[in-house]
């Protein structure tokens, strides 16, 4: 009996390790080309993604579809036409699961600039583009989606933030992040 168990040990070692089958190679090759997606961030950035594509797919089947970005817009108060919903969805070559949601982004990312980045997020709560938004919102949207702020970090971040009559200057304080506040000054 115990020799029978050994016995099967040593095939199921033999068959895991036996990279002469054709099975092998093509696990190796489908990896390979996975990893690279994988690879154009850390595992930080990628938990976050991970985390930001479980949000967008509200329906939880693997994949985003014009139907879960109309409901995640709707989630933050902002109507969407379904026209700029198409043009989203078309960006993607093929199903919109994880792995096209990192790809797409990654492709956005690499050589884009970090203000740029900053703004264009602040942008999406800035229908009328002023370069401001209103302070109240802007508090309910920090406590309350994605990595959530604390009490301390929102009086942190407005203690030092660009506010003039209850609007948030964005632009001004994604200015200052970037370039730091020397530069601001002097400008």
């Amino acid at each position: 009996m115990a020799s029978e168990k050994t016995e099967k040990k040593k095939k199921t070692k033999k068959t895991e390790g036996d990279s002469s089958s054709g099975s092998g190679k093509t696990k190796k090759r489908a990896q390979r080309a996975t990893s690279n997606v994988f690879s154009m961030f850390d595992q930080r950035q990628v938990q976050e993604f991970k985390e930001a594509f479980t949000l967008i797919d509200q329906d939880r089947d693997g994949f985003i579809s014009k139907e879960d970005l109309a409901g995640m817009f709707d989630s933050l108060g902002r109507q969407a036409k379904d026209a700029e919903l198409e043009e989203m969805i078309s960006e993607a070559p093929g199903p919109l699961n994880f792995t096209m949601f990192l790809q797409l982004f990654g492709e956005r990312f690499s050589g884009s600039d970090p203000e740029d980045a900053i703004l264009n997020a602040f942008k999406l709560f800035d229908p009328e583009n002023s370069g401001a938004v209103d302070c109240k919102q802007l508090k309910e949207l920090i406590v309350g989606i994605g990595d959530r702020f604390d009490k301390k970090e929102v009086e942190q971040l407005f203690a030092s933030a660009p506010v003039t009559k209850g609007k948030f200057d964005y632009k001004a304080y994604t200015h200052t992040l970037t370039h730091g506040e020397e530069e601001l000054e002097t400008n």
